[in-house]
């Protein structure tokens, strides 16, 4: 029998080992292990692809013990138990291997060597060209001339000379060889101080290991004194190495043929994994793999009659799903190009207003129809739900459209459903929740510098693409609301924080900031000579120029010029200049320190005073930054382009950026930032006596802390003793180990811990509500704010002790820093409500950074605001504690401080 395409048989134990090992640790969002089920299944489709086998087996070990244990008791006892993180990923792998159509074989009483070895032995008799796909090399005793070896880790194949050029014996001798060298792995003994080269040099002599024995009298020396030793059980070390060739098998090679891929189920197991690649390849590859996305109505919108029956459509719907296609991810300069909307699962339609290449076919006028549909949209009886409403209510804005009646938006959906479980993003949700490969962006409009704006793109494939964006959101909140209805907390959140936020955020958007350019240029020449000045310094430590901003030659001359000791290597095993190392050495050696100091300027240059001037809106004449509510996993806010949240406040360079965001004439800044807050969290969910005391009399918290770890009256408290007070507050809410402590206050690791360890005396309520936190954690899976939202902690389970405890932190530190995020939330809408209510006052917020709201205010509504503002603050949330704010004025955002 002949047979193009070899017979492939796989030890999938093989596998299953090196892939765990070889492959960094993988989790998906639930912390369930998944690297050893990538690396297998890449393993197996790299084959596959390779030889197109029509005749293939994965081949595993059983559970439980082999006719080898009987023969020797003491048969892979130096073997440790397989890890957790790897059993728990043997039944999904197959699982996996399953659905992919491949037969697999796990035999009891035998290994999967043994049952390899009885499979090639049969593909011999029947000449069929056979490869066996492992890393062992007891296989090596298989080869002959129809079977051959393949690595897939080294990608490297061996037939008969090559195993006779990598052993030095060839096939036939390969078990005398492996019983004279023994294996330390499966605790065969062998020869003590037999190598490899002294059973090549014996075998070449006296040709089988028998003959070797009949001849032990004759080899001299400490090794002929072992071999003799060894006499006893040679025999037993070779019947443990030889492989079977006759495992009784109800297979036989040719019956073992792999069938089609079990659509749904892979599917299914790949969405598990959550690996995404592969994920999407597969529904790519296998378009009826998709759930039912082939049976769709899309329709494009031309002509006015097309147009009025939409409206009908959209006027009778409870829900619709709602998207605009613009020139620019920039809200403030996007135009619109088209509008979709759908108002059932599978039914779309795209209505085109401005595409305008060359031939483009003529479209409904764009003015005419915003006009028609500005009273559905402003309605807050017409339901919506969208994918980042907030960017289309932004840009409906600049044609005099308030988009009302939000009731969904998938985005915020996919966050307080699971902040930390994937992006949020359309395509990732549509591959994750529906099992569909989406049409992206690039698709459409093309990549880099050949990339063309929306207006461009031909309209078939726009309205490909725009109808399907608004028929996934659509199945997607269908898929996404019942699992967020089911779960009160989350829900809640979603409902009464993060949808109602989106409209006050929009409007601090579109506002954004003034701010003086001068200022910054100013500034970056500042910046600019003192960078120059912290190069010439750092060429003098150095003794030599160098490329200060190249991480190559900083190790060089740090690590080998002036032999600095390596803290930490990079994943390619270099030292590295990351700025945690530089922060380290900078104790020691003066070189870092002018680093950091040279980073830190560069940076807010770069950052801020050069290119914050560029983001000026020709338009507005202010910058625009986007508040982003699904980045931080914890409910904070973040900003983008630019960010307004990393510019520091207690530096003097970051308070003279902060000097550049100005009031405009007969307006000024009003700050109202909360004090301690995440403490004050902190004292309300430990309950802890001392510390609501201190906050009931109103004390500096940091110097009561200080008084009761140093023994102290309060008067007694030195500034040295409250700074390190204020470290160990802030440290321990953010799960701060004493060695992380002693770095934080330049103290010894035994001083820090003894000052932890007084603290938790002290304070005995926040030692109980840290250990509720981690076993909360560890038995649910995540822990809450105050108002319920959740935070997931997929590795608090991990066997990884390194994961575990950065995700025990996380639960100490998440439900206050999630409820601050809440509070301040709960503090916008609160504070939007009341100047709606108060229209006559003419402020606006602009800007929210950490737990402070800026606002811009005309100068005869100051002292109204600044009345009323810390009162609407200190009332967001019903504390144990009562909220305080700290209440600033001025011409700019450094002297509101």
């Amino acid at each position: 029998m002949t047979n193009k395409a070899p017979f492939i048989l796989v030890d999938g134990s093989s596998y299953l080992y090196r892939a765990f090992h070889a492959l960094p640790s993988l989790t998906n969002s639930k912390g369930q292990p998944t690297g050893a089920i990538y690396g297998v299944t890449n393993m197996l489709k790299k084959i596959i692809q390779d030889y197109q086998p029509e005749h293939m087996v994965v081949v595993f070990d059983a559970k439980g013990k082999t006719f080898r244990d009987d023969l020797y008791k003491e048969y892979k006892a130096t073997r440790s138990p397989m890890p957790d993180d790897l059993r728990s990923q043997v039944q999904p792998l197959y699982e996996t291997v399953a659905a992919m159509g491949l037969p697999m074989l796990i035999i009891d009483g035998v290994e999967a060597d043994d049952v390899i070895g009885t499979l090639a032995e049969q593909a011999t008799q029947l000449k069929m060209e056979t490869l066996i796909s492992t890393g062992d090399k007891d296989m090596a005793q298989l080869v002959n001339e129809h079977v051959r070896l393949i690595n897939t880790m080294t990608d490297t194949e061996m037939d008969y000379a090559g195993v006779v050029e990598k052993f030095g014996v060839p096939p036939e001798r390969i078990i005398d060889y492996l019983a004279l060298i023994g294996d330390k792995v499966d605790n065969v003994p062998g020869v003590d101080k037999c190598g490899p080269k002294t059973a090549v040099k014996w075998l070449a002599e006296y040709d089988t290991i028998e003959g070797v024995m009949e001849n032990a009298e004759n080899i001299k020396g400490k090794v002929g004194e072992n071999l003799r030793a060894a006499l006893s059980y040679l025999p037993l070390s070779k019947e443990l190495v030889t492989i079977k060739l006759d495992v009784k098998l109800d297979q036989t090679p040719e019956t073992l043929k792999p069938k089609s891929i079990d659509k749904e189920k892979i599917v299914e197991l790949l969405k598990e994994f959550e690996f995404k690649s592969w994920l999407s390849s597969t529904l790519d590859d296998e378009p009826e793999a998709v759930n039912e996305q082939a049976n769709v109505e899309y329709e494009t919108v031309l002509t006015e009659s097309q147009f009025s029956q939409c409206l009908k459509r959209i006027e009778s719907a409870e829900l619709f799903s709602f998207d605009t296609e613009t020139t620019s991810l920039n809200y403030v300069n996007a135009e619109v190009v088209g509008l979709s909307i759908a108002v059932e699962p599978h039914k779309a339609a795209y209505i085109p207003l401005a595409h305008d290449y060359e031939d483009a076919p003529k479209q409904l006028d764009r003015t005419w129809v915003l006009a028609q549909l500005k009273p559905i949209l402003e309605s807050t009886k017409h339901y919506k739900v969208g994918q980042n409403l907030k960017y289309d209510m932004n840009v409906l804005r600049k044609y005099n459209i308030q988009l009302q009646g939000i009731a969904f938006d998938t985005m915020l959906e996919s966050y307080c459903l699971d902040s930390v479980a994937n992006r949020h993003d359309m395509n990732t949700l549509a591959l994750k929740y529906l099992g569909l490969s989406t049409i992206h962006f690039e698709d459409v409009a093309g990549k880099g510098a050949k990339q063309i704006t929306f207006n461009q793109v031909p309209l078939e494939k726009a309205s490909d693409y725009a109808t399907e964006d608004a028929d996934v959101t659509l199945q997607l909140h269908h898929k996404l609301w019942p699992l967020l209805k089911a779960e009160k907390g989350p829900s809640d959140i979603f409902r009464e924080l993060e949808v109602p936020l989106i409209s006050v955020l929009s409007s601090m958007e579109m506002t954004g900031v003034l701010i003086d350019s001068h200022k910054l240029e100013k500034q970056s020449a500042k910046l600019a000579e003192q960078c120059e000045a912290l190069r010439e310094e750092a060429y003098k430590l150095a003794g030599e120029e160098f490329n200060i901003d190249s991480p190559k030659q900083l190790q060089a001359i740090l690590f080998e010029k002036l032999k600095l000791p390596v803290i930490k290597k990079t994943p390619k095993g270099q030292p590295s200049t990351a700025e945690p190392v530089l922060q380290e050495l900078a104790l020691d050696y003066p070189l870092p320190k002018l680093l950091i100091e040279y980073r830190t300027a560069n940076k807010l240059k770069t950052t801020y005073t050069d290119k914050l001037p560029l983001l000026v809106n020709e338009s507005t004449g202010r910058i625009h930054t986007s508040y982003n509510q699904t980045v931080a996993s914890t409910g904070r806010l973040s900003s983008s382009d630019p960010n307004l949240q990393n510019i520091p406040v207690r530096t003097e360079e970051g308070q003279a950026i902060r000097a550049a965001f100005i009031a405009p004439e007969g307006y000024q800044l009003i700050s109202a930032d909360y004090s301690q807050i995440e403490l004050r969290i902190m004292a309300h969910l430990s309950q802890d006596e001392s510390l609501l005391n201190a906050f009931a009399h109103g004390l500096d918290v940091h110097k009561a802390t200080a008084a009761e770890v140093f023994g102290v009256p309060l008067e007694r408290v030195t500034d040295d003793m409250r700074r390190k007070a204020k470290a160990i507050n802030f440290g321990l809410i953010y799960g701060m180990s004493a060695f992380g402590l002693a770095k934080q206050i330049g103290a010894g690791r035994h001083e820090a811990q003894e000052y932890i360890d007084i603290y938790f005396d002290r304070y005995p309520g926040v030692k109980n509500y840290m250990d509720k936190m981690r076993a909360k954690g560890r038995a649910e899976g995540y822990v809450e704010t105050l108002r319920g939202r959740r935070l997931y902690l997929p590795e608090i389970n991990s066997q990884n002790k390194m994961r575990q405890m950065a995700a025990e932190r996380v639960a100490i530190n998440a439900p206050m820093q999630g409820t601050a995020a809440d509070i301040i939330k709960q503090a916008m809408l609160d504070v939007d409500a009341w100047l709606i209510k108060n229209n006559k006052i003419d402020a606006k917020m602009i800007m929210q950074v950490h737990d402070e709201l800026i606002l811009e205010v005309a100068d005869k509504d100051v002292a109204t605001v600044q009345e009323q503002l810390p009162k609407i603050m200190s009332e967001a949330a019903n504390l144990s504690v009562r909220l305080t704010t700290s209440v600033g004025v001025g011409q700019n955002w450094r002297q509101v401080h």
